[in-house]
């Protein structure tokens, strides 16, 4: 790929995606594959007036041996120097970057039971930083493909030109391989912010999905819990920008214990390096009750077992079937592409900061409102090309959101 547009690319991620402000700092994660993209990357966050830039480079393979010879007391604590570098990110409030690039299937080694209990263990610990910060700093998710990742993708191709292939589609679906990046984002932000505005307006109660693949599910929503897309603002800065590159969705969290019916998926679901396909869930009283599915039974099993809140619902996410995303017709065995896809819903936690007041709230309060609280986060996705979605507001009042697998608002 041409390094000019590698640095338009790393320019999108450091001016709109995280749109550092003079003097800011910076924390960016990333893997040991990424040498030549994270060093454009970090002279243009210095370009964009960042104050330091830090890298913090991972591996899965290491990761994977840290589970496999640590002992769980220890994976499922926070030691000291982690406490205190928490405590200098809420001082400081960087703006941080992750860049997503692992081969899907470097998870297949891990000792999951282990993981999970560690995860579990060390989740709440780690979310008291978490919630505190939330709102307050700038982050954005973007991806570089690797080697690993494009022959998943593209296995039919050499590694280089799978590699090449992987780029251009990541780039072409984050509007940054032709014209102006930031133009395109700025465009399409103010699409997003639209329906946005509009789904608020209606304050609905309730969504009904409806497909003739079997779908026919209802779903409760909050009052007081608002539909978010595309960029956000920093609560106390008051600073936009777009947490993920690429996104299309327009989402809520919806009300715990509100969900009736069956929902089928309408793509597989790449979940811990392994693939689940061909699943549907029934839901009653707002929890999964029933699965299955004819690839990976064992997987869903694993998912809605993370903790006793997994099989409920976290998120409801609207994406026109006619998306970027779908139109490539790829599968990217990645929840931030794949997810972007068409409309999605997530199993398990959802997001405290789209409830109005939530800063003021502890988190037994936001789950007592309705926002469901869990170890986990599972998006699975359900657009279909006749898919229809009716809105029903507070007053009664329904609305046709969706129909034929886009928007008919």
């Amino acid at each position: 790929m041409k390094k000019s547009v590698l640095k338009s690319y790393a320019h999108l991620i450091a001016a709109c995606g995280v749109n550092i402000q003079k003097g800011q700092d910076v924390v960016i994660r990333a893997s040991l594959d990424q040498p030549e993209f994270i060093r454009i990357l970090v002279e243009e966050c210095y370009k964009c007036g960042a104050h330091d830039v830090l890298i913090m480079w991972e591996d899965p393979t290491i990761t994977i041996s840290h589970f496999k010879h640590g002992k769980l007391k220890d994976l499922s604590s926070m030691v000291s120097w982690e406490k205190e570098r928490w405590e200098h990110w809420l001082k400081t409030e960087p703006c941080r970057i992750y860049i997503e690039s692992d081969d899907p299937g470097a998870m297949l080694k891990m000792p999951m039971e282990k993981y999970d209990k560690a995860l579990k263990a060390k989740l709440p610990l780690i979310r008291h930083y978490r919630d505190q910060m939330d709102g307050i700093y700038q982050w954005c998710i973007a991806a570089v493909p690797s080697v690993g990742w494009a022959k998943k993708v593209f296995p039919e191709l050499t590694k280089a030109n799978a590699v090449k292939a992987l780029w251009e589609a990541i780039l072409k679906v984050s509007r940054a391989y032709e014209g102006d990046p930031i133009a395109n984002w700025d465009q399409h932000d103010k699409a997003l912010q639209e329906k946005c505005g509009i789904l608020n307006s209606l304050h609905l109660k309730s969504l009904e999905y409806k497909s003739s693949n079997g779908t026919d599910f209802k779903v409760g929503l909050i009052s007081g819990v608002n539909w978010l897309a595309g960029g956000e603002y920093g609560k106390l800065s008051r600073i936009r920008f777009q947490p993920n590159i690429p996104s299309e969705e327009t989402f809520t969290s919806p009300m715990k214990g509100e969900a009736e019916g069956v929902v089928y998926a309408s793509k597989p679901l790449s979940y811990r390096g392994q693939i689940i396909d061909k699943f549907w869930f029934k839901f009653k009283e707002g929890k999964v009750v029933d699965y299955g599915a004819e690839v990976g039974k064992d997987l869903l099993t694993q998912m809605l077992n993370v903790d006793e809140f997994a099989s409920y619902l976290g998120e409801c996410a609207l994406i026109p079937y006619d998306s970027p995303i779908n139109d490539t017709g790829i599968l990217f065995y990645s929840t931030l592409f794949d997810e972007n896809a068409a409309c999605h819903l997530a199993l398990g936690t959802g997001f405290p900061s789209l409830m109005e007041g939530y800063e003021e709230m502890t988190l037994e309060e936001v789950t007592k409102r309705g926002i469901n609280h869990s170890a986990s986060h599972v998006d699975f996705m359900i657009g279909t090309r006749d898919l229809s979605v009716i809105g029903t507001s507070i007053d009664g009042t329904k609305h046709v959101i969706f129909k034929d697998g886009n928007w008919a608002i």
